[in-house]
């Protein structure tokens, strides 16, 4: 698809089909996900009203995405907690949050790639990414305890887990990383 000057306006017609103005042409709901992998800006619009309907449309795409594929993004605990959001007082801090942390999550994983890539070169080994990947669950895992906390903030009536369970599993996380990382040596060792 040919990348056009200026914004990507994508007409949605009552027939459901989506044009792309800038290229002149039909799309679907896989090239509009291409697009946004390929880290292209558009703008959906319903093309009677001209009402922005970009939201929608996206979650659309992330809705036939997790239908596809068995490997879903998101998990049901966290799409529970999702829906349990709407209407609360926690709805308007919700969306900063997850773009904060989807920023975040994204920063690392270009850092953790970078740090492979110089650590082993472009190898096999750097492009299998089990460990890192473990790593960036690591972090998710502590973003999502740092919105739970932040959470009990606003609702102080929440039950609080003990603090020396959140410290064992820390622990034993760590410990965990400590000895993939030594296998990790151990491998460049043999190598």
């Amino acid at each position: 698809m040919a990348k056009t000057e200026g914004e990507i306006i994508i007409k949605k017609y009552a027939n459901r089909r989506l044009y792309n103005t800038g290229t002149s042409t039909y799309v679907t709901l896989e090239d509009l996900a291409k697009m946004v992998k390929k880290g292209e800006e558009f703008l959906v619009q319903d093309a009677k009203t001209g009402e922005d309907i970009t939201h929608s449309v996206l979650t659309q795409i992330i809705f036939e995405q997790e239908s596809k594929t068995g490997n879903t993004l998101l998990p049901i605990s966290f799409l529970r907690q999702l829906i349990s959001y709407y209407g609360d007082q926690m709805q308007m801090v919700v969306p900063t949050f997850l773009e904060h942390s989807m920023k975040a999550f994204t920063d690392q994983q270009v850092q953790m790639r970078e740090q492979m890539t110089r650590a082993f070169g472009d190898t096999p080994l750097s492009k299998n990414l089990q460990a890192p990947m473990q790593m960036m669950e690591e972090q998710v895992r502590r973003n999502t305890e740092m919105f739970r906390q932040a959470l009990q903030m606003f609702s102080p009536f929440t039950a609080q887990p003990p603090a020396s369970a959140a410290k064992k599993t820390d622990s034993k996380d760590i410990d965990e990383l400590k000895e993939q990382l030594r296998n990790l040596q151990n491998r460049l060792d043999n190598l």
